[in-house]
């Protein structure tokens, strides 16, 4: 795999989940532009830095040595990255702190680099949180791919920061570097709600959530075909959101045991706050987490599951293949993985590839539900 080589440190990285002849290397063009721009701009040892979302360790791993860093993002995925890629390159972490999204990162910082994230509203959301965190002289500098950099990013720094100057391209990259300046603390519009009928539930989002606004159609074509008969099985919700899958199925089956999982820390936030208001105390399990990666072996009777078709800007169906594996892996013989998915993505051929098994459930024009049940 390509080095990433800047004035700071050479580094060999990895993405996560970590696949086998990887055809994608864990940085690009924008990190190499924005460790270049913080080397010219000046870096003092005692320097406090604070990089969001970094989705591989990139830019925190090439700072771990020469600054104080904190990393905050909103993936789990990115953060077993940075700890891996930290290791992997014998480079310190004790001066090196992960923030989940969900928590605001407290500075005060001198230097805040961020990679443009795909979820403008996660963007925003960071912003806001920056009010009152950054030392007196601080540089803000944002960089993306100019394919990943719509006009309304500058505006957000503009808005929450300060006057920004944009950079010439380099290797199809580009910086937005925004000059604070004194403003009134500004007023956050997340976490956002929306009601659905069936079952009656007004849900909340916060800012990175998909679907933010209104029920995505996937889930809404689901929801009608959980099971309402499962006694105590155990029920995981892999991929959970905002819980919508995992506590629709606990309001129709009192006893069973759920437990949600997401690998983004705002869906975690989300499902617990949506879990409180529909559920109260009952017992639930829900954690970011590597889907069902440290889910014990047959300890599960049914999962539901709304697979993601890409990991940030990146469009695949190899997360929800892995979703798959680690879903026939945690199932008890018998147990069941019920999933919705676009027709096009021929789901059902690679859940008889991997169950030997595969049942429509039911269709809509767009969408499949299917079942997959694992065999003795």
């Amino acid at each position: 795999m390509p080095i990433l080589t800047s004035h700071f440190a050479s580094l060999d990285l990895v993405r996560q989940p970590e696949r086998p002849n990887e055809p994608l290397q864990a940085f690009d063009a924008a990190d190499e532009y924005l460790l270049d721009h913080l080397w010219q701009r000046g870096l003092p040892a005692d320097a406090r830095v604070l990089v969001l979302n970094d989705s591989f360790g990139a830019l925190a791993c090439s700072l771990a040595a020469h600054a104080q860093v904190c990393s905050s993002g909103d993936s789990h995925l990115a953060r077993l990255a940075l700890e891996k890629n930290l290791e992997r390159n014998g480079l310190p972490a004790s001066g090196l702190r992960f923030v989940p999204a969900s928590e605001t990162a407290e500075g005060p910082f001198d230097h805040v680099m961020i990679r443009v994230p795909k979820t403008l509203a996660l963007l925003e959301e960071q912003l806001i949180r920056l009010h009152g965190q950054l030392a007196p002289g601080a540089q803000v500098v944002a960089g993306a791919m100019l394919k990943h950099l719509p006009r309304a990013a500058g505006d957000l720094l503009e808005r929450y920061i300060g006057p920004v100057q944009a950079s010439l391209a380099v290797k199809k990259a580009r910086l937005l570097s925004a000059t604070p300046e004194e403003k009134r603390k500004p007023q956050s519009p997340y976490p956002s709600r929306y009601r659905i009928e069936q079952p009656p539930l007004e849900l909340l989002n916060h800012a990175n959530l998909f679907c933010r606004e209104g029920l995505d159609i996937g889930t809404r074509a689901l929801l009608p075909h959980l099971p309402q008969d499962l006694g105590g099985r155990r029920v995981a919700d892999l991929g959970c959101g905002n819980g919508i899958l995992g506590i629709a199925c606990a309001l129709a089956n009192p006893q069973a045991q759920l437990t949600l999982v997401d690998e983004s820390y705002m869906a975690v936030q989300s499902a617990r706050q949506n879990w409180q208001a529909a559920l109260g105390e009952r017992a639930v399990e829900i954690r970011a987490d590597d889907g069902l990666a440290r889910q014990p072996a047959g300890s599960l009777d049914l999962v539901l599951c709304n697979p993601p078709f890409h990991q940030q800007q990146v469009v695949g169906d190899f997360l929800a293949w892995r979703m798959f594996q680690q879903a026939h892996r945690a199932l008890a013989t018998n147990g069941e993985l019920l999933l919705v998915g676009n027709r096009h993505l021929g789901y059902h051929l690679k859940l008889k590839r991997l169950f030997g098994n595969c049942r429509q459930v039911a269709a809509t024009p767009k969408f499949v539900i299917l079942a997959a049940r694992r065999q003795p």
